[in-house]
This record gives structure tokens, sequence and C-alpha cells, in this order.
């Protein structure tokens, strides 16, 4: 078990100890492309991030969840230098390198540039293997088509080509399937999926949806500020109202994460423990 998830059982009972200032973070996972450890953040006298633990290992898929507000984006500003965090560890693997997928990629219709042109842009070689790299993200249709015009779903994948075009090991996806439909959702987390096979690449994957998550993969982080509980998706490829919608094979790309907290937040954000006899928060 990953020390990202040192605290719970590698499922979804979350009954993890909230007195953070006692937060004992365990060591940094030597295999890992890259690590977190009590990670903390805060901004404008308000706590955005409080201890968060987190690693990401070379052919493995972590998806990061929670509601909006909850810190997700920070901490992968923080993970990747971005932003500097109040106290905690990040580590690096020396080979890592990251291939980041921002969450707004803007694209100025007044400056005229092709795919391909975009591509080549910084690469010694001129762009010899873009032919092939979008062939390997399924966007070849593109190459001569202008940046600006592209759709989200074909824009994603033109992102994860220049990722893969600089050699990238791990792949940093902030809410990647935005403004794309259930069917380009469904074919982004397939390519995704199959990246991780055949180049091995680490993945993390952040999304704003809180149950329904890439089914492969190997872990769910809950965050709220503090991870709040992490654990394994469950698949829905069996479901039929997902078979209906999507077709089998496409069903097969979401799972479902079920977890339950054994706290809640109040209005400012704050852990508030469950009264283990009723069930609600004190």
């Amino acid at each position: 078990m990953s020390a990202a998830t040192h605290q719970h059982v590698h499922g979804h009972n979350c009954g993890h100890d909230h007195h953070h200032h006692e937060h004992n973070a365990g060591p940094i996972r030597v295999d890992a492309l890259l690590s977190g450890r009590g990670v903390s953040f805060a901004r404008g006298g308000r706590t955005i991030l409080e201890h968060i633990d987190i690693d990401i290992g070379a052919g493995e898929i972590v998806t990061l969840i929670g509601p909006n507000g909850a810190g997700k984006t920070t901490l992968v500003r923080v993970l990747l230098g971005l932003e500097k965090s109040d106290s905690g560890t990040i580590a690096r693997r020396a080979d890592v390198k990251i291939g980041y997928v921002p969450q707004r990629f803007d694209r100025d219709p007044a400056i005229p540039v092709t795919v391909e042109r975009f591509l080549a842009l910084g690469l010694p070689d001129a762009g010899a293997d873009v032919p092939a790299v979008l062939a390997e993200v399924g966007a070849s249709r593109v190459a001569g088509q202008q940046l600006h015009g592209l759709s989200g779903g074909e824009l994603q994948r033109v992102v994860l080509a220049r990722a893969l075009l600089r050699n990238s090991n791990l792949l940093v996806l902030d809410e990647p399937v935005r403004g794309v439909d259930y069917v380009g959702e469904a074919e982004l987390y397939g390519l995704i999926g199959r990246l991780r096979t055949t180049r091995g690449l680490g993945v993390l994957l952040v999304s704003h949806d809180l149950h329904v998550v890439m089914a492969q993969s190997d872990r769910v982080i809950c965050l709220n500020r503090h991870v709040c509980c992490s654990g394994v998706p469950e698949t829905v490829s069996q479901h039929p109202e997902y078979a209906r919608l999507f077709g089998a094979q496409a069903a097969r790309a979401f799972a479902v994460y079920h977890h339950a907290h054994d706290h809640s937040h109040d209005l400012a954000g704050e852990a508030r423990p469950k009264d283990p006899a009723q069930g609600q928060p004190k």
C-alpha cells in the first residue's frame, strides 16, 4: 500500500483521524515518479491544502477527485513547482519528465497556426515524429487544421501528443474531459489507459466528478483540503444504463467510486467529526 493511503484500508471506509497537527507523514516512496508528504498551503489566511500525502508511480493512474474549491488544482500546481507549499516535502524522481495538460488551454484565433506547426514548435528535428504521435493519439486527421478550430476532445488529443513528443513519463491532466461529451470522455479515458500500458506512463488525473471516474484508475483520492479518503474504483461496465448509453465497450472506460467519510465539512470547510452513534455531524 502506498504511503498516500497509509491511514486507510484499501477500500472505501475512511476512518482516519483528523487531528492534523499530529500528522505523521510516512517516508517518501523511492520508486515513485512524484511524491508529496505533509503538503500544506494557505493563501490570504485561508487553508487550501492540509497535510497531503500523495504518490504517482510509473505505470500507475491516480485520479484526484473533490468538490469545487477542494484544492485540486492548487495541489497540482504545488506538485509541479508552480506554487510553493508552506510546509511539507515534494520529491521528483531524477528522470521524471512531466507533461502537464492544464484545465484551460487558451488559443488565440488571431494567430493562425496548424496542429502540425504547433506540435513542431521547439522540437530540434522540426517535428519529424509528429505524424506518428498524432496517429498514436488518434488525431491524424486534424494535422492540417487550425489549432483554434479544434473541438474540446480534439484539442485534448493534440495536447497529449505534445506531451508525448517531449518524452514525458508522467502525465498530469487537470480535468481533461471538461467540455467533452460522454462518448468523447470514454474515448479519452480509453486513450489514456492505452498510453499508460504501451508507454508505462504515470498519470495523475484530476476530475470534478465525485463518483464517475476512469475505470483503469489504480487509486482514487478524494480531496477536500485534506485527503478525505482513498481507494479503488468499481467498474460500471456491466451497468445496463451505461451500456445502453455508450455501448458495452465505451462503458468499460467508466467506474463508480463509492466512499463514506467519517466527517463532514462546515461552511468554512473545516472538518467536523460525526457522532458514531447517530451517524450525524456533531
